[in-house]
């Protein structure tokens, strides 16, 4: 059975990938992203996630996608410049990716056939749990903030310790 593990996202920077198996054993919460949305500010909420966990294991992987009302029209350096300026993203971002339809990233497309249309975005800051065996833990819409009492409690029950 195929899991989310077998998928890797190029880097933001164009100098690698992001190999999804090399977080086997940690959850994984991907999110894609847009730079000119309303839920925008979320990445601040992200990068605490990420600060608070990453040493417990958890992985934020950012996706930008500029497949919702073109809101993330911008090339690799100028979303890179915008996420650290504006919110400190530390946290790895793969190169802008479609999430849905046919030309949609493979990762997303699998989602589509193994867990079904409830696993995909239906806009920008969708966010997917997914667990230390590369399944889905957990689907959580934009308006779920990444600080949220669900979102968190999702987080801590499959961290270690």
């Amino acid at each position: 059975m195929t899991t989310a593990h077998a998928f890797s996202f190029p880097t933001l920077d164009g100098t690698g990938t992001i190999g999804l198996g090399s977080f086997a054993g940690k959850p994984v919460l991907v999110v894609n992203t847009a730079s000119a949305c309303g839920f925008t500010p979320q990445y601040k909420d992200l990068q605490a996630l990420w600060d608070r966990y990453r040493e417990r294991g958890l992985v934020v992987l950012g996706v930008p996608s500029n497949d919702f009302g073109g809101q993330e029209p911008g090339d690799a350096g100028e979303i890179g410049a915008f996420c650290e300026r504006n919110y400190g993203v530390s946290f790895p971002l793969a190169a802008k990716q479609p999430v849905l339809g046919g030309d949609a990233h493979p990762f997303y497309r699998w989602l589509g056939e193994e867990v079904g249309e409830a696993a995909l975005p239906k806009w920008n800051f969708h966010k997917l749990l997914l667990g230390p065996d590369g399944q889905v833990a957990g689907i959580f819409g934009p308006r779920v903030a990444p600080l949220s009492d669900e979102l968190v409690a999702a987080v801590e029950a499959l961290l270690p310790g």
